[in-house]
């Protein structure tokens, strides 16, 4: 069985991107409003549910989880945002930004798992990061800036390069 340790960060990571995620769900602004606005409440739903189970494997290894905010923000290696209007570009970058960093680190739980031969948090950690890969091709797909839209709108990402 691994160490705890760089799961419970990954637990901390989980909880204050949470809360990232609903302040830049609420506050994101511009032309693609509500297709980012939907995909943030995508993504919550999805951390939520990832934050609910890190948590339950601890548990089932006899840990106890970190269970306050400031546990969290002591662990983590996310950042909190102050609330503001983000614009869909900075919006969407925010969030690859942070996926991409949990991203590395579900590899390196998944790969210290493996040598442990602890074959559920590698199963675990294999499912968070296929998601990962997936959904951050999406992002990027989202930033891509070889098509302009023509939507001319102020703000569209588009004018900004």
């Amino acid at each position: 069985m691994m160490k705890s340790c760089k799961i419970k960060t990954y637990l901390a990571n989980l909880a204050v991107w949470n809360v990232k995620l609903h302040n830049i769900h609420w506050n994101v602004v511009g032309p693609y409003f509500v297709s980012v606005h939907e995909y943030t409440e995508k993504l919550y739903d999805e951390v939520f549910e990832a934050y609910d189970a890190v948590a339950e494997l601890l548990k089932m290894r006899g840990k106890t989880p970190l269970s306050t905010m400031k546990a969290y923000l002591e662990r983590a290696t996310l950042e909190e945002v102050e609330p503001r209007a983000f614009d869909c570009c900075e919006a969407v970058a925010m969030v690859e930004a942070d996926m991409q960093k949990m991203l590395d680190l579900a590899v390196e739980i998944r790969n210290e798992a493996a040598e442990a031969d602890d074959y559920a948090v590698q199963g675990m950690f294999e499912g968070y990061i296929a998601g990962f890969t997936k959904e951050l091709w999406f992002l990027r797909a989202m930033q891509s800036k070889t098509v302009e839209c023509g939507c001319g709108g102020e703000g569209c990402c588009c004018q900004k390069k």
